[in-house]
């Protein structure tokens, strides 16, 4: 059996791409929170002292933009004029205006509120039954705020990235190759002492021991200084993460951001169902992996199409499950919403570490409440065998 490569990244809250994607999703939940009926379009813009805040907001809420969004970077952590971006001082530019109407028309009649298509993919690759790559690189980035936020170390700040590269034979994952966290840091500290940081207190704690045998190449901070960094370092905007957001490359993407969009928009609520709908099925025993696409017309409020592929893991057939899937879940925009409870201000904490694989009772597309049911409108029966992971 043939070995290949496969990686994956993440990136931290602070990382400026994310900390807009937080700012966005903090003006959501603060909209919802008010008037749960709430439409929302929200682009962020964050770069050197400045966030530009822009798109489409429809709503009988009134709030304070430039709070929320100041409340938000403050959480993260930028507090200090010597990171090059402070929530308390730097300046604040709002372009927002209400939704087309030509928009609105097709969303008052309960239809999608743009066409496109979205994919939902799930494996039992790990607990969070997420591909190992993302999974772990997910893990590294958690811990490493963990330990920011505790102040375990003074030297760390927000922003940072890990990436790591694992060895398949066939399905199954055997090694990691290499191991990539840059991080951005204080003045004060050496590379050396950041590098034996990581990789004797952050990667051990979050990559099971199987794994951390062999010869895996580590590259700590491979620029050698990481002092500049957060949207001092780089421009960030809404949406330009999408990957790490989802399964790290590893199953399909339609392109849509999820970020800063009430759940009328597609693009993130049927992302969220299509998840849902993949975790169960491989939840149920049915396959070992599964890849979920549902697409719509705007204005209309049934997909245009269902779409499963369970990449050869199944003894039941695409088409009988996608049948089974039509009977079970509800695939309109509204009934998605309704079904996942996604009217509520719960956004902002999905905008860092994953939509996906996160044990939160306010994901709702992570339950896995319905794998019984799949598995008896497949004929399978309705006892759900245990699942066991390649990963835990």
């Amino acid at each position: 059996m043939s070995s290949y490569f496969f990686t994956s990244e993440s990136v931290s809250m602070g990382h400026p791409d994310k900390v807009s994607d937080q700012v966005s999703d903090g003006i959501l939940d603060a909209l919802l929170k008010q008037d749960p009926m709430s439409r929302v379009a929200c682009e962020t813009l964050c770069t050197t002292d400045l966030i530009v805040l822009s798109g489409e907001i429809t709503t009988q809420a009134s709030v304070d933009y430039a709070a929320v969004a100041r409340q938000v970077c403050r959480e993260i952590g930028y507090t200090s004029d010597d990171i090059g971006f402070n929530a308390d001082t730097c300046n604040i530019y709002l372009a927002l205006h209400s939704q087309s109407r030509d928009i609105a028309q097709g969303v008052d009649r309960e239809g999608a509120g743009d066409q496109g298509l979205m994919f939902g993919y799930a494996c039992n690759q790990t607990e969070e039954f997420m591909p190992v790559p993302i999974a772990l690189s997910h893990r590294i980035l958690n811990r490493l705020a963990e330990a920011r936020q505790q102040g375990e170390v003074d030297w760390l700040r927000p922003d940072s990235k890990s990436q790591v590269t694992v060895e398949y034979e066939g399905s199954q994952p055997i090694g990691i190759s290499a191991i990539v966290v840059s991080t951005q840091h204080t003045e004060s500290v050496d590379q050396k002492e950041i590098h034996d940081y990581i990789c004797s207190k952050i990667v051990p704690e979050t990559i099971p021991e199987k794994f951390l045998t062999g010869d895996i190449n580590y590259h700590i901070n491979p620029t050698g200084r990481f002092v500049v960094g957060g949207p001092h370092g780089d421009t960030g905007l809404t949406g330009r993460k999408i990957i790490v957001d989802t399964y790290g490359g590893w199953g399909r993407h339609g392109g849509g951001a999820f970020s800063g969009k009430d759940s009328t928009k597609v693009d993130r609520s049927a992302a969220y169902m299509a998840r849902y709908i993949a975790k169960n099925i491989v939840a149920a025993g049915i396959a070992t992996e599964c890849e979920v696409q549902l697409a719509y017309a705007i204005g209309v409020a049934d997909p245009v199409s269902i779409h499963i592929d369970t990449n050869g893991t199944s003894d039941v057939s695409g088409d009988k499950i996608a049948d089974a899937v039509r009977d079970i879940f509800p695939l309109t925009p509204n009934g998605i919403i309704d079904t996942l409870q996604l009217r509520r201000p719960i956004f902002r904490k999905t905008a860092s570490g994953g939509h996906f694989g996160r044990n939160d009772p306010d994901f709702t597309w992570e339950a896995t409440n319905k794998a019984s049911d799949l598995r008896e409108a497949v004929g399978l029966g309705a006892d759900v065998p245990e699942l066991q992971f390649v990963l835990s």
